[in-house]
């Protein structure tokens, strides 16, 4: 379900709303107003048994990217916002770029980013509280460059200790990996016991000196 209603959502405001299982959202970039979203069912992604297939295991592990993490914002946020092949919409209007800005400056957003040639070609970026990372877009210009971001995050998080990655929906690109639904009572019990708990975002540097063997080692050594 969601609240079209009208109201003044600040950094401090959209924090506590992630607490309390909320998120939000614009029906597209050029509409200035925010609605907030509670899904019935959550999507989640598993921090224990999170799969990666051989071939993009291999990717991950040959290190044909450059993965870095919370040094281009902007970048990550303009990919995410661009048009998609199936969609000239984007959710991704001036308010969400202003409030997840501040939550970034404040060290609360992150960002994986993944370089080509010096070249930004992939990312995503998301809100961590406590031990919860919760996803909010990614983007690709080359093949696999998302997935790698979604490799390296949740190796970062298994290793940072975090209780809960959430996905808000669950897709088909995001089943391929394990993703599942939760009702939203047991969303909720796991988001309390995650926010409850200190992940650490920083157990790794974000210089691009953590290899994919280190990253897929975090995750059980696919």
């Amino acid at each position: 379900m969601h609240d079209p209603t009208r109201v003044d959502i600040t950094p401090e405001i959209l924090l506590k709303a992630y607490a309390a299982g909320i998120f939000p959202m614009a029906e597209d970039a050029q509409d200035p107003t925010l609605y907030w979203v509670e899904p019935k069912a959550r999507g989640v992604l598993p921090l224990d048994g999170f799969r990666v297939s051989r071939r993009l295991a291999r990717t991950v592990r040959l290190d044909q990217f450059e993965v870095r993490c919370d040094t281009d914002f902007a970048g990550v946020i303009d990919g995410c916002a661009a048009p998609r092949r199936d969609s000239e919409r984007t959710w991704i209007n001036g308010r969400i770029r202003e409030l997840y800005g501040a939550l970034y400056d404040l060290g609360y957003v992150h960002t994986v980013e993944v370089y080509a040639g010096g070249r930004l070609v992939g990312g995503l970026y998301g809100v961590s509280l406590g031990a919860a990372f919760f996803g909010e877009s990614m983007f690709h210009e080359v093949r696999d460059a998302s997935k790698v971001a979604l490799v390296h995050l949740m190796g970062r998080l298994r290793a940072g200790h975090y209780r809960l990655a959430d996905t808000q929906f669950v897709t088909e690109h995001l089943t391929q990996f394990g993703a599942e639904e939760l009702p939203r009572h047991v969303y909720k019990r796991r988001l309390a016991e995650a926010l409850d708990q200190a992940g650490d975002w920083n157990v790794w540097p974000g210089d691009g000196s953590v290899t994919g063997g280190q990253v897929l080692d975090a995750l059980g050594g696919t």
